[in-house]
This record gives C-alpha cells, sequence and structure tokens, in this order.
C-alpha cells in the first residue's frame, strides 16, 4: 500500500508545473509579556487532596513548564503542568497572588 502524503490536503494530481502543496502546519502560540497575561487561581480537590490550579496561561509549552516551576518553589509545594494549566499541592492561591503580583501578572482572579 503507498504512503499518503499527509500534506496534500485532498489535492490527487495537478497538472501545473508551478503547484505547491499549501501546508498548514499549526505554530505553538507566542508567550504574552506577564501584564497582558489573564490568569485565573481556583481551588479544587483533586482525588480528595486540596490543589491550586492556575488557568488561562497563554505562551509555549517550555514558558509553561517554566512558570509551574517558579510556582512550585514560590509555594515550597509540589506539582504540575499539562495542557496550558499549572496544578500545585495545597492551597496555596494567597501566596501565589501576592507573587503574581509581585512579578507584574496584573490580571489575576
Amino acid at each position: 500500500m503507498a504512503k499518503k502524503n499527509s500534506s496534500a490536503e485532498g489535492v490527487v494530481y495537478s497538472t501545473d508545473p508551478d503547484f505547491a502543496y499549501l501546508i498548514n502546519i499549526p505554530t505553538a502560540p507566542s508567550t504574552l509579556p506577564p501584564g497582558a497575561q489573564n490568569l485565573r487561581l481556583q481551588f479544587e480537590k483533586r482525588n480528595g487532596k486540596p490543589t491550586t490550579v492556575v488557568q488561562g496561561f497563554v505562551g509555549t509549552p517550555d514558558d509553561l513548564e517554566a512558570l509551574s516551576k517558579k510556582l512550585k518553589n514560590v509555594s515550597g509545594t509540589g506539582g504540575s503542568a499539562k495542557d496550558g494549566i499549572v496544578l500545585i499541592q495545597g492551597d496555596v492561591r494567597e501566596k501565589l497572588r501576592v507573587w503574581f503580583l509581585k512579578e507584574g501578572y496584573s490580571r489575576v482572579k
């Protein structure tokens, strides 16, 4: 069986010698500056354990990981980052809110 050209997007054959396939490659969003970020701090219980959830970060996955690492250091607890959400163990909303305002994140709810 022949390999399917995934970049062809439905074009089987073209007789135009100057034809070029249009490739739609999704790009990662660029990271917004701290003042433009619209972050939301929420408290949830996940698997019966208290968790602080930080949502709304717009940026690259590497920047999300870096933010997660900073937040874990500030709170003194563990956590993780995935799917654009940072999870921090425990109820540390006030501690994170103070840190966000100190770092220039003005839109934190």
